[in-house]
């Protein structure tokens, strides 16, 4: 995988090189990265704040004009060459990897752009189904490629909210915004804090020495997806209690812990601990902005822990193996903190390591892990990347 601008350059000409095999023309290149939240869980959908990072594996697409109306996609992952017709872009979700390529397109379309016909290849870093966000990886940089071979432009807000609305209507996955967000507007070295109300957001540093260091459980709960449809009713059910005290309240984001706390006798009890942790974990969001601005990188660390026990504790989504990884973590050195990161029962967990510790942070877990579980989880070291950009 991707992790330095000298292998980014192997891997544009690698791919140049293929497409001028296949096409006998040399292609432009379009890049977008994947993503890792470090805090700030299961509160997008309540308006809330998150702080994902780029990670410098990315989704490219090389391209080239061709005189009809057909996209002519290969896909490098899936070894698999479709054609899509500009103008049966329409219908339903086909649960194919080819969807996020005609959403895009159709969108794009539907907004009034005069979309090109071209042969596209694509290439994929991004590992999927690791909660990193490969599908709008692939969404952000198919846009890049279609809007410059079709000579348009949008502004970069207008092309997340494309990519947004491909996947929702083409993919059939009712996302927020933060990966789009994150794909095209992360800078090299930084987090960003993203306000999921009002799409404001503010680039933190993170400390060269730090590393984002992902642990992929390698294990998903099949329960995921009605648990995280019920959680967001228990959230809509803590708002309806609070906005019969008070109408300005429209989300958990306009609710104070000294609100919850007066209110605590009306709220069912899981439904009490659900809007604790989305209140308590956009404050952390906050004050972990704070940290990164006083290079606090120890406080960063403790809220990572205090997300995890809130995740794990009230909302009830993390799993054994997540807790496993994070109770590794948190015994090895130079760990700041750890936590599960995505929508939980599996997937992830992210820790903020120093850099000089991580070679023995990776022995260690995977060791750790191997032995209590006897799955070898797949580890990932990153720093905060670049977002979407043509390749010069």
């Amino acid at each position: 995988m991707a992790s330095s601008s000298t292998s980014y350059e192997s891997t544009a000409e690698s791919l140049a090189d293929e497409f001028q095999r296949s096409y006998h023309t040399r292609p432009s290149i379009f890049r977008a990265p994947g993503r890792v939240n470090l805090i700030g869980e299961h509160t997008d959908y309540n308006d809330g704040f998150v702080m994902p990072a780029a990670i410098g594996f990315y989704t490219w697409v090389a391209t080239s004009a061709r005189p009809d109306r057909t996209l002519h996609v290969h896909s490098g992952e899936f070894h698999e060459t479709i054609d899509l017709s500009l103008d049966s872009l329409a219908g339903p979700p086909r649960k194919h990897w080819s969807d996020f390529v005609r959403g895009v397109a159709a969108v794009l379309h539907s907004r009034g752009v005069q979309l090109s016909g071209a042969n596209m290849i694509i290439q994929g870093q991004v590992p999927m189904g690791a909660g990193l966000s490969s599908s709008a990886s692939l969404e952000v940089a198919t846009g890049l490629a279609l809007l410059a071979i079709s000579q348009a432009e949008v502004p970069q807000l207008e092309l997340v909210k494309i990519c947004q609305r491909a996947e929702h209507e083409y993919v059939g996955t009712r996302c927020g915004i933060m990966d789009q967000f994150i794909a095209v507007y992360a800078s090299s070295g930084h987090a960003l804090m993203i306000d999921c109300r009002s799409l404001d957001y503010q680039s933190l540093s993170i400390p060269d020495d730090a590393r984002l260091v992902i642990c992929n459980s390698m294990v998903k709960h099949v329960l995921a997806s009605g648990e995280y449809n019920r959680r967001r009713a228990e959230c809509e059910a803590g708002v309806k209690v609070f906005r019969m005290n008070s109408p300005a309240v429209h989300a958990l984001r306009d609710v104070t812990m000294a609100d919850l706390a007066n209110h605590e006798t009306e709220l069912p009890e899981v439904v009490y601990r659900r809007c604790r942790h989305v209140i308590s974990e956009n404050q952390r969001v906050l004050d972990a902005a704070k940290a990164l601005h006083a290079s606090d990188l120890n406080q960063f660390g403790r809220l990572m822990y205090e997300s995890h026990r809130s995740l794990q504790q009230d909302y009830e989504v993390s799993c054994t193996e997540l807790d496993l990884l994070v109770e590794i973590a948190s015994s090895c050195q130079g760990v700041y903190g750890s936590r599960m990161t995505g929508g939980g029962f599996g997937g992830c967990t992210i820790s903020l390591v120093r850099a000089h510790s991580v070679e023995a942070f990776q022995e260690k877990v995977t060791q750790a892990y191997e032995e209590k579980t006897g799955i070898t989880p797949d580890v990932y070291v990153c720093s905060a990347a670049q977002g979407a950009a043509a390749w010069q």
